[in-house]
């Protein structure tokens, strides 16, 4: 992964300490996104034309045709993977990346919506659907899942302003992804296993894990799983967050047909539909720890894995990790690493994004200590802003006086990302191609 600002955000230190801490954060946060990329951890599931799926080893030549579908941010680089390993027939892929080629002849790409599916994400699902139905039961399709699968695969049950406007609310209100995903997946033809209904072929899905521990049945809407949610559950969420009334009448409708019977639920455990689904996650979030942590050890710190599944309110999250950073020593030369998929309430009109905003919720308290505190989001993307994440020490707050930025002022308005851009310590990266959430380093 390059950082494109790494000379900057390190010169930003303002002692030679603090700088070689801010040098070594991005060279951990580096090692982390470079462990799940997305072609690499594909590429090594295979060996010439079979596919390692953990314990079971599939000869892909036993099919009349092998066709890639793919749907997220890292859907490209996953087919090209397969591409490269074995004689695909045709694919289609949607992907939020209008920059992407298709990874080889045959594949079609699309470009649809994201953080919101668009008129792209409906048409190149379209595409997906037409090509499941024209394979046979003696065909096999792999699917590619990555993070921002729930967004472009898209064929709702209601009018696509209509989900657009829930979905947003939902976000707005600081609803966890797996609550998000259930209200998705019961307005949605393809989603809670839905789209393994839509062809006689075998299915193996390659996900690589943006949610919390690796539930398949959550990441990218689960697709292809059996979903344990119902239509009950979506009514819930929606009232829990005080959003029923403020959604459509269409999708209340839709919602309220589903408890009542007159819309299918989404397949269940057991159905028959999953008897040809093979699954299998290839890259996740522990991965990006692991590799974090080695590469602190090499720079001569001593690891220590936090958590791989941090939540809640991003602002509080910065504050309890530079908490337990102050109860080692002051010269300890620890290095804490964290993972997860913070949430943020937005209340303020302002521009940031989850990583942002945790590493401006302990500015004050990092002030006076030899801390230095990352947050990354590994897509390369944080909320509504062109960051990956920010930077700080204990000096941020010293610098941010300089420039007359009080920390809590900015917090009310959700504008993390204008206080980190004013001290240049942003980071940015661009679109990194691959999303297994966001990472923290906390360097003693």
């Amino acid at each position: 992964m390059r950082i494109k600002n790494r000379d900057e955000l390190v010169s930003n230190g303002a002692t030679k300490v603090f700088q070689k801490k801010r040098r070594d954060t991005l060279e951990i946060l580096s090692a982390a996104v470079d462990a799940v990329d997305p072609y690499g951890v594909v590429a090594r599931a295979f060996q010439k034309k079979h596919l390692l799926l953990g314990a079971e080893t599939m000869d892909l030549s036993r099919y009349d045709h092998v066709h890639v579908v793919g749907f997220g941010k890292a859907s490209v680089p996953m087919a090209h993977a397969i591409c490269d390993a074995i004689p695909v027939a045709q694919g289609v892929v949607i992907t939020n990346d209008p920059s992407a080629s298709p990874p080889c002849r045959g594949v079609e790409v699309v470009v649809g919506g994201h953080p919101l599916p668009d008129e792209g994400s409906i048409r190149g699902t379209d595409k997906i659907l037409a090509l499941l139905h024209r394979c046979s039961l003696h065909d096999c399709v792999i699917m590619v899942i990555s993070g921002g699968g729930s967004s472009l695969l898209c064929k709702p049950l209601v009018p696509l302003e209509d989900l657009r406007t829930a979905v947003r609310l939902l976000q707005d209100s600081g609803a966890d992804i797996n609550e998000l995903n259930i209200v998705r997946k019961h307005l949605s033809q393809v989603k809670g296993g839905r789209l393994a209904s839509y062809t006689k072929a075998t299915i193996i899905s390659l996900i690589l894990s943006d949610v919390i521990a690796d539930p398949i049945s959550t990441i990218a809407s689960g697709p292809t799983s059996p979903d344990p949610s119902t239509f009950s559950d979506a009514k819930t969420i929606l009232l829990r967050h005080g959003l029923w009334e403020r959604i459509s009448h269409r999708v209340q409708s839709t919602i309220e047909d589903g408890i009542a019977g007159r819309i299918p639920e989404t397949p269940k455990q057991g159905d028959a539909v999953f008897k040809t689904v093979r699954t299998m996650v290839v890259a996740n979030n522990q991965l990006a720890c692991d590799h974090a942590m080695k590469k602190a050890q090499e720079l001569g710190y001593e690891p220590m894995l936090v958590s791989t599944s941090i939540s809640g309110k991003a602002r509080q999250l910065g504050r309890e990790l530079v908490s337990r950073a102050k109860h080692y020593r002051p010269n300890s030369n620890i290095a804490l690493i964290s993972s997860g998929e913070p949430t943020v309430l937005v209340k303020g009109t302002g521009i940031g994004g989850r990583n942002q905003e945790l590493v401006l919720g302990c500015v004050t308290d990092l002030s006076g200590t030899q801390v230095v505190v990352a947050s990354l989001g590994t897509d390369g993307i944080d909320g509504n802003s062109t960051a990956a994440g920010a930077i700080a020490d204990g000096l941020t707050l010293t610098r941010a006086k300089d420039f007359k930025l009080d920390p809590s002022v900015f917090l009310l308005n959700n504008d993390s990302n204008t206080f980190f851009r004013t001290l240049h310590d942003t980071i940015v990266t661009g679109p990194t191609g691959t999303n297994v959430m966001d990472i923290q380093v906390i360097l003693l």
